[in-house]
């Protein structure tokens, strides 16, 4: 991977770019993305941010590299930190867990001010960057997920607007995607036949170890969990 071809998880982050941006990738580690976005035409110009020194390090020189410097500016900086309120209008956050995601967001709400498009890639906790999007009027308009080195990704990208408006069967959807329950692709359905495996025996070994109200709790959340799974399955 480099600044010119990109993994398919980024390259379907691109994808979602729209033309002629300003964008801040957080969490940007060798920059390549903004590069990329850059020598493609999808951004006129863009902010690179990383919080850890090694990851910076790399950024700037990828940037000088690659001639970029004038168009992208690399900060140290933790989450949105690196970016002024209406200094940018397309946020990409890759990469990262999905609570570290919200955190990231949460945090930074003030910042988002002007942000036109949200684009995230969780590595894990989709479910909690839908939520956070519910609960702060972004709409979701489009998710993809895909399957690259054995890995299952999916992106989510949001936009200002009604929040609730993809969603038919919110407790579901949430969990699952909007859109990727409707899809229904090879891919979504074994990523979901894993999580049933997983949670399944999670919920062997709890009724194994007793009876304490955590354990039924944690019993009662996954059961919950596997009939939604189950049902959209089928």
């Amino acid at each position: 991977m480099n600044e010119f071809r990109l993994s398919k998880r980024l390259a379907t982050v691109a994808s979602f770019i729209p033309k002629g941006a300003v964008l801040a990738d957080i969490g940007s580690d060798h920059a390549y993305l903004p590069c990329y976005a850059c020598l493609h035409g999808y951004v006129s110009k863009a902010i690179a941010g990383e919080v850890a020194d090694g990851p910076l390090r790399s950024a700037q020189q990828q940037v000088e590299k690659t001639g970029l410097s004038d168009r992208i500016s690399v900060r140290k900086g933790d989450g949105l930190a690196v970016i002024a309120p209406g200094e940018v209008d397309c946020i990409t956050i890759a990469g990262m867990g999905g609570s570290l995601i919200t955190r990231i967001l949460d945090e930074g709400k003030e910042k988002l001010v002007g942000v036109q498009r949200l684009i995230l890639q969780p590595n894990i906790g989709a479910e909690l960057i839908r939520r956070w999007l519910f609960d702060h009027g972004w709409e979701l308009i489009a998710e993809r997920i895909l399957k690259e080195d054995g890995q299952i990704y999916e992106v989510l990208v949001a936009e200002r607007g009604d929040a609730r408006r993809p969603y038919r069967h919110l407790e579901a959807e949430l969990l699952l995607g909007p859109f990727l329950r409707r899809e229904n692709s090879e891919v979504f359905r074994e990523k979901w036949q894993r999580e049933l495996l997983h949670w399944k025996r999670i919920i062997a070994d709890l009724a194994e170890k007793g009876e304490s109200e955590a354990a039924r709790v944690k019993m009662r959340e996954l059961e919950k969990k596997v009939q939604l799974v189950e049902e959209a399955l089928r």
